[in-house]
């Protein structure tokens, strides 16, 4: 009895211990399992970050893809007149209606869109939403490939703003092309491009300044982007014909009274004879009518009278061998043919433009007014000519002309 009383506490004690040691063992193991889940974890959250960075990375190198083939499509476009699908129109997206005229002139000219699908395309997409030939090329890519009848040129339009062109501002036709041709020449990266812009648009004169009292005279070579041609004499009589209007410019005007100039030989002020010679005409030649003057009253008032042009132009038959300085080679390329008409309908105050275009691939006359597009006769572009009754009808103001036999 009394050596199991002695072995009793020893068995407790035993079994105590070997409690405790279970109680351990347990947990280490519960501890090796949760490092191991921790460590499990962060493999699959490595793994998870891999394939969602490999992913980034693939979708990045997709969309540098794309990009990159679209910019390929629209450097490979033409102009809207090669399309097989026809002419497009073009929304009015706040009295945008002169706007939409001129966009459609530029781009129906295959020969403007040839130069713009060879632009640098802007690096980023600030520089994209800023420059006016991508945009352009952009719409151009719009009107081509889309199957709807008119494309909205709210992009362009956006553009534009940021260079003070905004909408719901009544412009004057010839104003708006300078300041887009300007534009795009000024945002056009490459060199060759800018000098073919040049080359394809630009009219070269030479003024000439004599002084009446002696042998003094100036010559100074000028650049200009249309002729600005009057549709009234100097003692306000109406001009009959396109002709007479280029007669009348390249007419030489004497400078008599408060328009006399200062004659350095002479030492003082006297009668000039001022007159323009024509040096070089360019490949597509832009003519504006001047059918808007000042009144005694500064009131702008519309001059609306017949005015007949003609499909075909040549200006050798026209202008005099004293109103020319150009050589046999640069005037034997003076023969046009017609190409668009930007007419104005209506008053000073309240007036809608359209363009009247021949597609040059298809010979045929289309008018554009705004998103209405319809094919036309030769009858239809000569309503244009204007009459003296009809103040709001339909009057020519830019005539554009196209080189038959480009040099």
């Amino acid at each position: 009895m009394r050596c199991e009383r002695e072995c009793l506490p020893r068995l407790e004690a035993l079994l105590v211990l070997r409690e405790l040691s279970f109680c351990l063992c347990t947990i280490l193991l519960m501890g090796q399992r949760s490092g191991r889940q921790e460590r499990s974890k962060k493999l699959e959250l490595t793994l998870s970050e891999n394939m969602k960075a490999e992913a980034e990375v693939q979708n990045s190198k997709e969309e540098a893809k794309e990009a990159k083939a679209k910019d390929q499509r629209l450097t490979s476009v033409f102009g809207v007149a090669d399309l097989k699908n026809g002419a497009i129109g073009l929304y009015n997206v706040g009295q945008s209606c002169c706007l939409n005229s001129l966009l459609q002139v530029f781009l129906m000219n295959i020969h403007f869109t040839g130069i713009l699908r060879r632009i640098t395309v802007p690096p980023c997409a600030a520089q994209k939403r800023r420059n006016v030939p991508y945009q352009m090329l952009l719409l151009l890519e719009e009107m081509q490939c889309g199957k709807q009848k008119a494309v909205a040129p709210m992009d362009l339009a956006c553009c534009l703003s940021v260079y003070k062109v905004n909408l719901f501002v009544q412009y004057d036709a010839a104003q708006l092309f300078l300041t887009l041709w300007n534009l795009i020449k000024r945002q056009m990266k490459k060199p060759e491009l800018v000098e073919k812009l040049s080359y394809l648009y630009t009219i070269c004169v030479q003024e000439h300044l004599a002084c009446q009292k002696c042998s003094f005279e100036t010559k100074r070579n000028s650049s200009m982007l249309t002729l600005p041609l009057p549709v009234l004499d100097s003692n306000s009589h109406v001009l009959k014909t396109l002709e007479d209007c280029l007669q009348c410019f390249f007419h030489p005007e004497e400078l008599t009274d408060h328009n006399m100039c200062f004659c350095e030989q002479c030492g003082r002020k006297t009668p000039f004879l001022q007159s323009m010679k024509l040096v070089h005409l360019p490949q597509t030649l832009t003519i504006h009518l001047k059918r808007f003057c000042f009144e005694k009253s500064a009131y702008i008032h519309k001059l609306s009278h017949y005015l007949p042009f003609p499909q075909d132009l040549d200006f050798n038959a026209v202008l005099t061998e004293n109103q020319c300085q150009a050589d046999d080679n640069e005037k034997a390329a003076w023969q046009y043919e017609l190409f668009a008409v930007v007419a104005h309908s209506g008053s000073t105050n309240c007036g809608h433009y359209c363009a009247y275009i021949r597609s040059l691939t298809e010979c045929k006359w289309y008018c554009f007014n705004d998103s209405e597009v319809c094919q036309v006769s030769w009858d239809d572009v000569k309503c244009t000519y204007g009459h003296s009754n009809l103040h709001w009808g339909e009057t020519a103001y830019l005539l554009i002309y196209m080189k038959k036999h480009p040099q």
